[in-house]
């Protein structure tokens, strides 16, 4: 059984397709839905280290306080955008999934395809119909 965490916003599309991605290998992820239950701030900061990003990548602008919050600022140290993104875990973009393989922000939903160790089990397609697995289980590229 291959164990996979998935961070998960239900209300995000690009969420919910990895989400079905990750289903669609056979396997039942363990759901944190991070804006519910956000990480400790030691665990977002081996997260981001895990997943070769900086703070700064997984920060989320649309739809957060990001620009009120001035953190457009190139100049923020890293420690301070992790602390915006503790106290406002809607910062924190998504879904950020973690594997035996690594650990991936999938935008797009298709990227946890690299760190999945279980093969896909048929076709897929994402909620706006886009195909992503064809009826053998393979990626269909563009």
């Amino acid at each position: 059984m291959t164990d996979i965490i998935i961070y998960h916003n239900p209300e995000c599309g690009t969420s919910r397709n990895t989400l079905a991605l990750i289903r669609n290998a056979g396997v039942e992820p363990h759901v944190v839905e991070y804006l519910k239950t956000p990480p400790a701030r030691a665990l977002l900061k081996q997260l981001i280290d895990r997943a070769g990003i900086t703070p700064r990548d997984l920060l989320r602008e649309k739809g957060t306080p990001y620009a009120e919050l001035g953190l457009g600022d190139e100049k923020l140290a890293d420690s301070a955008l992790i602390d915006a993104m503790m106290t406002h875990p809607v910062l924190i973009d998504r879904p950020l999934v973690v594997s035996p393989l690594g650990v991936r922000l999938c935008r797009p939903s298709e990227a946890v395809l690299d760190i999945l160790p279980e093969q896909q089990l048929g076709v897929f397609a994402k909620e706006d119909g886009e195909q992503v697995i064809d009826a053998n289980g393979n990626r269909v590229r563009a």
